[in-house]
């Protein structure tokens, strides 16, 4: 994730710079080992910063005109109301550590703006489109090619992230079983590997790599920014092929992860199994139910999914 170069000039008030607080945020949270939630929050106060057009200000003039003028703006732009809330609320998280911390009393300036979610729009997929996908000729364009295959191997490994996907290493698979730990929640899951699945790893073996997929190409180079970018080419890829087939809405790898979720529902397959599926952990009344399920059921699950594709 880039900082966009924006000079910062400082606030004509004492108090201290909102900007440089929330920087400091930011390298605690890379300290912490929280770099996803640092990169969110960097996206947050660059947006911000962009709002301000690099004019710095003190924690003391963060208030509720000043919100409901940055939400304003923010609509201006187009920005969707839940990535509106996403700013929002991370901005809030920021000032409400400010006052934890006694730099400034607490004056409630997020209260007249937009912090709730917004039911999105569906993002799933039929099966025939799935189909359509994989039946596509793209041996004549690489890029485009290896932005299908990544999409369906999401597909086919229950909607598993890119992220997971970028930093999965060869060791990983075992017995015929991949194992691997969701980056956004740690929790640990299973997945049968499948035939399916190693055609699309055969294509793209790097014999010297410790990693699955050539997401990351350069081992130990800038590995983060390697996946970031990568992430970018995919999804502008498969936004395109999307088109040319004529899809309701843009084609991402994200796509894939609902399209499963759908098309298992569709099937019958139990909610709590998709959840188990998916690697959920914060619906805790699915947790219970889940405390002993065979991970036989969930690979199941996935093989009759998978076989409707052929």
């Amino acid at each position: 994730m880039v900082s966009i170069k924006v000079k910062s000039r400082p606030s004509r008030t004492n108090g201290t710079s909102f900007f440089a607080f929330m920087q400091e945020v930011i390298s605690k949270l890379k300290q912490q080992g929280k770099t996803r939630t640092s990169e969110t929050y960097l996206t947050t106060l660059n947006s911000f910063m962009r709002f301000r057009r690099g004019k710095d200000l003190s924690l003391d003039e963060v208030d509720a005109n000043l919100m409901v003028t940055y939400e304003t703006w923010l609509r201006s732009k187009n920005i969707s109301m839940n990535t509106i809330s996403f700013y929002m609320r991370i901005l809030r998280a920021t000032y409400n550590r400010a006052v934890e911390k006694g730099q400034i009393l607490q004056q409630y300036p997020f209260k007249p703006v937009y912090t709730g979610i917004e039911k999105t729009a569906k993002r799933a997929i039929p099966l025939r489109a799935i189909q359509q996908i994989k039946a596509l000729d793209l041996t004549s364009d690489p890029p485009r090619r290896y932005a299908r295959d990544m999409f369906l191997l999401c597909f086919y490994t229950r909607g598993m992230s890119l992220i997971d996907m970028a930093f999965l290493k060869k060791r990983d698979i075992t017995n015929g079983i991949l194992s691997y730990r969701r980056e956004k929640t740690g929790q640990q899951l299973f997945i049968k590997w499948e035939t399916c699945m190693q055609e699309i790893i055969d294509q793209y073996d790097i014999p010297d790599s410790p990693y699955l997929l050539p997401i990351i190409s350069k081992p130990g180079t800038n590995e983060r920014k390697q996946y970031i970018n990568e992430s970018h080419r995919i999804n502008r890829h498969l936004k395109n092929i999307g088109k040319e087939l004529g899809l309701p809405l843009p084609l991402t790898l994200y796509v894939a992860r609902h399209t499963w979720a759908s098309i298992a529902k569709s099937e019958n397959i139990p909610i709590s199994v998709i959840s188990e599926a998916l690697g959920h952990n914060s619906e805790a009344t699915t947790r219970i139910y889940l405390a002993s399920l065979d991970t036989t059921t969930i690979d199941n699950a996935n093989k009759l999914i998978l076989n409707l594709l052929q």
